[in-house]
């Protein structure tokens, strides 16, 4: 079967450790089904696992990928939940389960010819959205969407700030904050970047740390580190930071007193759930909102990809066919 897959892993080179070619095909469980790929996308998950973050070596070779949406065997156009939990364990949410992973982690990942999963981990493809789309969707589109409905607390009209610009959660955030109506800002090194994230919904686009002309209701914060000093100032009292990653590091100052005094709440969130995947779809088909896509490449084009995930060259998703 022909896979997109992690041969190792290495902290210092991981895009040595990328293969691209045939791997036996994966037993599918039982109550699993499988897909036949159409369209994969990529995610810095992807670039983590080949590091060694999120795969072991004794797990080497893993199929890599968490995101695909393609066609079961009846026939059936499906996109694919890649969170493999159990709802039950986790009060509802699956995403909550400490038994939960990814694709790509414990099971074999999506870039490939075909992907097994449990049979409820699928979702109706509407014919709205092309497979490419679809294929955006289980992990930046999905955390993004979790992180404004029901992580920030805000309502529309609201003010978000999104740190960082060009990624891909980032850019869901600003496509996702605008049909969702809440006003959205954003910061970035990059004026390029800044100017990007303005053409494709940002309300204003601020240098990174830039003193901001009012306090935000909430912060969508996947950098860390580097930015979590000034995610605390941008708050108004009361405010909130939803943390979905840190790329920068995990490590920030914690500023407890403007904590306590400004009362601000810091929540964490990763993913989402099956229902809030179906809601996302049908948020797009109601809006005509698509997701921004960087570039389509066939899977035996992949190590292109991977090294513009790596060299953080991207504006939008990275996708790839087969």
């Amino acid at each position: 079967m022909f896979a997109v897959y992690a041969a190792g892993i290495s902290p210092t080179d991981p895009l040595s450790c990328l293969a691209v070619g045939d791997l036996p095909a994966p037993e599918t469980p039982d109550e699993w089904v499988t897909v036949r790929v159409k369209a994969a996308s990529l995610n810095h998950h992807d670039v983590w696992a080949l590091k060694g973050q999120a795969l072991k070596a004794e797990q080497v070779p893993m199929i890599l990928g968490t995101d695909a949406a393609g066609v079961t065997d009846d026939g059936r156009e499906v996109i694919v939940h890649a969170v493999v939990g159990d709802a039950e364990a986790g009060d509802g949410d699956e995403t909550l389960d400490p038994r939960r992973s990814l694709l790509s982690e414990r099971y074999p990942g999506a870039i490939a010819e075909y992907v097994r999963v449990p049979a409820h981990n699928l979702v109706d493809k509407p014919a709205e959205l092309t497979f490419e789309e679809a294929a955006c969707l289980p992990t930046a589109y999905l955390t993004a969407y979790r992180m404004i409905v029901e992580k920030s607390g805000t309502q529309p009209g609201d003010l978000l700030l999104v740190q960082g610009a060009g990624g891909g959660v980032a850019t869901a955030l600003i496509v996702l904050g605008n049909a969702l109506g809440r006003r959205v800002w954003v910061t970035s090194r990059d004026e390029a970047k800044r100017e990007w994230a303005l053409s494709i919904g940002a309300e204003a686009a601020f240098e990174s740390g830039a003193r901001l002309p009012e306090k935000v209701d909430a912060v969508m914060e996947t950098v860390g580190e580097a930015t979590w000093s000034h995610s605390m100032k941008a708050l108004r009292p009361g405010g909130r930071i939803v943390i979905s990653g840190a790329t920068s590091g995990a490590n920030p100052p914690a500023d407890l007193n403007r904590v306590f005094f400004l009362q601000l709440t810091i929540v964490g969130s990763t993913m989402g759930t099956l229902q809030q995947l179906r809601d996302l779809v049908d948020l797009l088909v109601r809006t005509g909102v698509r997701p921004v896509i960087d570039r389509v490449l066939p899977m035996e084009r992949a190590a292109e990809a991977f090294a513009a995930m790596n060299d953080g060259e991207v504006r939008g998703k990275l996708v790839l066919t087969r």
